[in-house]
Order: C-alpha cells, then structure tokens, then sequence
C-alpha cells in the first residue's frame, strides 16, 4: 500500500501537498517520555507507536511508506516535550500512556497548494553529513563512511548545496538533490543541537542535528513538495529532515 502523503502530478507553476499533522505535547518527566527524550531509538518507536497496522509488520520500509517524519522540541522550564508528526495517514495514540500526556493529541489535515515565486517562512532539524570515501587499499565495494559537520559554516554550505535558484534543475551537478526552493544563506538562523544517542542495541548511535530556520522563494512547486513530502538528509527515521513551513 502506497500511503504517502499526496503529492500533485499536474505539471505547471504550483503543486498540492496534502498530509496529517499532529502534536504531541508530553510530560518530559514521565519515564515513557524521559525514555524517548535521552534515547533516539526509543523516540522512534514513540513516533511509529501511532500507526500500528497500517503495513506489514517487519516491513524495512514502514516509515517511509506511511509517509512519516517527526521532529521535537524541549521546554525544560515546563519540562514538556513537543513533537510534531507528519503522516500521510491518520495516527491513533492510544498507545502514549494518559499519564504521559501534557494535553490531548492535536491533529490536523494540511492541505495547501504552493506557487512558483511564493515565499514561506521554514524551520527544520537535520542531520548535516558528509561522505568519507573508504581508506586507500580497502576491499572493492567498501562502502565510505558518513561523517558529521560540526561546525555552522560547514553545515550552512551543506543546506546551501541543496537549495534550488530558479531555472536551476532539480538535481545538482554533483549529484545532490535540491529542495525547489531558494533561500538567502547569510539570513538563515542556525543553531547546533545536541546529538542523539541511544543505547544497545543500538550501540554508538550518534546524530548530529542543525537547526535551521529562515525564508523560502519556491523556485519549482513540484520538486518543493516532494521534499516537504520525504524530508531531507539522513536520520528521517529519527526526527531529522522534516521541513515546517507557515
């Protein structure tokens, strides 16, 4: 079953996009929440938790065929947790102890149609890597290794890399998949987040994260939606690569 959230196949200046958002506000004191907030591992199941039934279980591709991306928020004065998740089905969170909950989950369908020229306001969290080609003499097929930008001006050429100047097609010369949209670099707010982690079994689990927030001129709606669609980057299986917008 192919449930992703709608992307529009019209062609033309302007495309559709279609999906569930719903917020998940916790008691980051509770230990089902403290849990998810220390471990990412445990943050992903909280996330899919929602949406039991909806493919096979053990499908490797689960998250990606319900269309689902999340990111979060902490407020330690409140000490509430703040998640926002994307579907492209409804979600049931029943499974979320009632305890645990600061307020009821809110959801809402997002039904909006972007146009070429149109600017929005964004925030998103990614996962900034680059690839380390295998050590000279390495057996053949020897994958590289994927290393973390730590620093905001490496990870402000990163997202740089995919944005998309109008006329500009949607795959980079060097291979890169751009976004449909185009940005003022040197205005964009970026911040380095602490890293996620988790524990066996998921041993040494580490993921660097970069917020990033600023203003979009959508330069190809169709491209644009795609990538509001899929998110960006690594790590969209724990709460990287999901682009807001209002």
């Amino acid at each position: 079953m192919n449930t992703t959230p709608l992307v529009s196949t019209a062609p033309g200046k302007a495309a559709r996009f279609v999906a569930t958002h719903t917020l998940l506000a916790l008691d980051a004191r509770h230990p089902f929440v403290a849990k998810s907030l220390i471990d990412a591992q445990d943050m992903h199941r909280t996330v899919m938790s929602g949406f039991a039934g909806w493919v096979d279980d053990g499908s490797r591709d689960a998250r990606a065929q319900m269309g689902i991306l999340s990111t979060w928020t902490i407020d330690l004065r409140k000490a509430q947790l703040s998640v926002v998740v994307q579907s492209g089905v409804p979600g049931d969170w029943g499974r979320v102890p009632r305890a645990a909950l600061a307020e009821e989950p809110h959801s809402l369908t997002v039904d909006r149609t972007f146009r070429a020229g149109e600017r929005v306001d964004f925030r998103t969290v990614v996962n900034p890597v680059r690839s380390r080609p295998a050590a000279p003499g390495s057996p053949e097929g020897t994958r590289g290794t994927r290393v973390a930008h730590t620093r905001p001006e490496h990870v402000r050429t990163w997202f740089a890399r995919r944005l998309q100047p109008a006329g500009e097609p949607a795959v980079a010369p060097d291979g890169v998949t751009r976004i449909g949209a185009d940005a003022d670099v040197d205005r964009l707010a970026l911040r380095m987040l602490p890293k996620a982690s988790s524990a066996a079994p998921h041993k040494g689990l580490r993921i660097s994260r970069s917020e990033i927030k600023g203003t979009f001129t959508v330069t190809d709606p169709q491209v644009f939606v795609t990538a509001l669609t899929r998110g960006i980057g690594h790590a969209r299986a724990y709460s990287c690569g999901l682009i807001l917008v209002r």
